[in-house]
């Protein structure tokens, strides 16, 4: 945990760490994984709450809790940047941290790939790799997700490639 802030530390001592080695094909076992992963990301979302950090909604679109959506937002000088999220559990979780994608930044930064996908190989899976099965899916928001726009939100919107909502101009307003 060297390197990361009090606020990152304080918040991964107190997400739930998950021990079922269950993925999306192994029936009952990821029925128990998914509870313990709602279990966790109560808490997360709990824990954010509480410190006034509240940065995202996410559920599961369809039972098997295998497609996960919601969004996702971060405040840069003063302004709320929302952002669409999803992403798919591999079919080789917990072994296989999810793809997280942020489909309306598609191509906007270096730091992504493949129809929206954020770029977590460096720094994340490794960490992932290595606490297989205990992170889960509110381990990958809080360590993977989070920085990643704290990194690449100021970036894009100083460089005009994201723009404050306020700011589109939409064809009514042009031409009034």
């Amino acid at each position: 945990m060297e390197g990361w802030d009090a606020g990152t530390k304080s918040a991964l001592t107190q997400i739930p760490l998950l021990s079922s080695r269950a993925g999306p094909r192994d029936g009952e076992a990821w029925k128990q994984r998914l509870k313990e992963e709602y279990k966790a990301m109560i808490a997360y979302t709990t824990i954010n709450k509480t410190n006034d950090n509240d940065w995202f909604r996410i559920s599961p679109t369809n039972p098997e809790g295998t497609r996960w959506e919601g969004s996702c937002w971060y405040v840069h000088n003063l302004r709320r940047y929302d952002f669409p999220l999803q992403f798919d559990i591999p079919v080789t979780y917990p072994a296989t941290a999810p793809e997280i994608e942020l489909p309306t930044l598609d191509g906007k930064t270096h730091k992504m790939y493949r129809g929206g996908k954020i770029c977590l190989t460096v720094h994340f899976k490794p960490l992932w790799a290595k606490n297989c099965p205990r992170f889960g899916i509110a381990h990958a928001l809080c360590l993977g997700l989070a920085p990643w726009l704290a990194a690449e939100v100021p970036i894009l919107v100083d460089s005009g490639m994201v723009k404050h909502k306020d700011d589109e101009v939409t064809p009514s307003q042009s031409s009034s």
